[in-house]
């Protein structure tokens, strides 16, 4: 009996103890009696109720009291929304006490849609006290006399909190500011008055109101260094003059194919015709006997004709050698 009794106060006990910390989870003592001192209005049912959301009780308390302690004035509902909607509310609560310090105008709203919009709002704050350097990477941009400028910058910007929803992030600013370089350089006349007066690159960028619709304010645009390039210019000429140089050889070439297709015309030709000739000597003995036959051609009439064939061709012969000695004669 004594043994079954020892066991029920020990199974008694180890329930009692598991009835506790169930009871302190969801009715988080310690925390209600932190807020009361605190001066932080929160009752247990409140907690009770946030343990039930699935609220950690803890954040939603430990904030409201950093709130209270900085003078602002905010309830358990707010942050208790705001953390159901996915916020970070320890963050919008550091961010309201930095911009309150320092005399930043921005409202509970407003860094609540900040930290919704995916941005880090304590961050845009502490921004826009201590602006931020944004080293651009290096932009080549070519001047009017073809010679190629590498140019780095450094932008000074400052977080715009009216613009930090919505607005446009570093990247633009990086791309707008290698826009405006690229364009200052192009309008230059020549490559040295760039070198000679970098600060005009700056204030050319400057006037183009590169911030607009971005999250950021541009206080100072500052040509950190500049490189001398490839002669574009001349490496253009040179391409094109190889390119036309290669235009120049294929016309070249197709005139040189064109002569060489007339020439073996030409020569298809003549042969063509030397045929014609050799076929048409093959009738003249047939012509000549059949002149014979019928009486048409004497026989001194066939011996005049060949002794003035002998005669020209005797004729030609001279002619060819009195043609050979002028030409040596004038060699």
């Amino acid at each position: 009996m004594d043994l079954s009794n020892s066991l029920f106060l020990l199974v008694a006990a180890f329930a009692g103890v598991i009835l506790l910390f169930i009871f302190l989870y969801f009715v988080p003592v310690n925390l209600w009696i932190t807020a009361q001192f605190s001066n932080v209005r929160v009752g247990l049912l409140e907690l009770v109720g946030m343990r039930i959301r699935k609220v950690p009780p803890s954040v939603i308390v430990n904030s409201l009291i950093t709130a209270t302690k900085a003078g602002l004035e905010r309830t358990t509902n707010d942050l208790e929304t705001h953390y159901l909607a996915g916020g970070n509310v320890p963050n919008v609560i550091r961010a309201l006490i930095s911009a309150d310090k320092a005399n930043i105008s921005l409202s509970f709203k407003q860094a609540t849609a900040i930290d919704l919009a995916g941005r880090d709002v304590f961050e845009a704050v502490q921004i826009s006290v201590n602006p931020k350097v944004i080293n651009t990477p290096n932009v080549a941009a070519v001047a009017a006399d073809g010679i190629q400028l590498i140019a780095k910058a450094r932008v000074t910007v400052r977080a715009n909190i009216a613009q930090l929803v919505g607005g446009a992030g570093e990247e633009t600013i990086l791309a707008r500011v290698g826009e405006g370089i690229v364009t200052s350089i192009g309008s230059a006349h020549n490559h040295k008055s760039v070198l000679e007066n970098p600060d005009k690159i700056s204030k050319l960028v400057l006037e183009r109101g590169l911030d607009a619709g971005t999250a950021f304010e541009i206080l100072s645009i500052d040509i950190a260094d500049i490189d001398v390039g490839t002669n574009i210019g001349a490496k253009l000429q040179i391409d094109q003059a190889s390119a036309d140089l290669k235009v120049a050889e294929a016309k070249a070439e197709e005139r040189r194919a064109m002569a060489v297709a007339l020439e073996q015309e030409m020569k298809a030709r003549n042969v063509e015709m030397r045929a014609k000739v050799v076929e048409a000597e093959a009738e003249v003995p047939k012509a000549l006997a059949e002149a014979f036959r019928s009486g048409s051609l004497g026989v001194m009439d066939y011996y005049r004709m060949e002794n003035i064939k002998s005669d020209t061709s005797m004729r030609d012969s001279i002619a060819d050698s009195d043609d050979e000695d002028s030409s040596g004669k004038g060699k």
